[in-house]
């Protein structure tokens, strides 16, 4: 037979498992509630034209900010650049570069140095906050010396050259098309 204080004890702990039960889905939907989403936008760096002569490059910047685009403070953030192949270092020949958002949610990679090999690249860009990480890439590129700055930038005036010629085409064929039909 069974005490009073043993019948007590029981009914304690058949109430607390009751309890548990109904309170363990409450505990797991907040634990699963999703992370607050993270917006990179990048600020500085995007399509870089880095001249590995003279060893200068374009720090990446980027803003860090939540869904209702208010920028996020004390954010960790990790800039990586590739292994191998055109890329570059950051401090000390490292290939990443560790940092946190300001009060304006922004980061910068500072000490970003070309390497010596000509071509394009990503520095991959991941954000991490409050248990919630976005990703981005930053294009850039390695390009030896001046001429290769200059034939870039001729490309960029004869390409908006053709467009102008094009755009102009389109006018006088629409103004000679008008002056016809009347």
């Amino acid at each position: 037979m069974v005490s009073g204080k043993a019948m007590t004890r029981i009914a304690m702990v058949a109430a607390l498992g009751q309890l548990i039960a109904l309170c363990g889905p409450v505990a797991h939907a907040q634990a699963t509630n999703p992370a607050p989403a993270l917006v990179i936008t990048i600020l500085d760096g995007e399509g870089a034209l880095n001249d590995i002569r003279q060893r200068t490059a374009r720090e990446p910047i980027v803003q860090v900010e939540d869904e209702n685009h208010k920028p996020i403070a004390g954010a960790a953030v990790l800039f990586a650049l590739p292994s191998s192949g055109p890329g570059g270092a950051f401090a000390e020949g490292a290939q990443t570069f560790s940092t946190v958002t300001d009060s304006a949610g922004r980061a910068v990679a500072h000490g970003l140095r070309p390497n010596s090999v000509s071509g394009s690249y990503n520095i991959h860009v991941r954000v991490t906050f409050n248990g919630s990480t976005s990703e981005t890439d930053i294009h850039q590129q390695n390009i030896s010396g001046q001429s290769s700055m200059t034939n870039h930038a001729a490309h960029a005036a004869s390409l908006k050259t053709v467009l102008i010629v094009v755009a102009a085409a389109a006018v006088a064929g629409s103004v000679a098309a008008i002056l016809v039909t009347q």
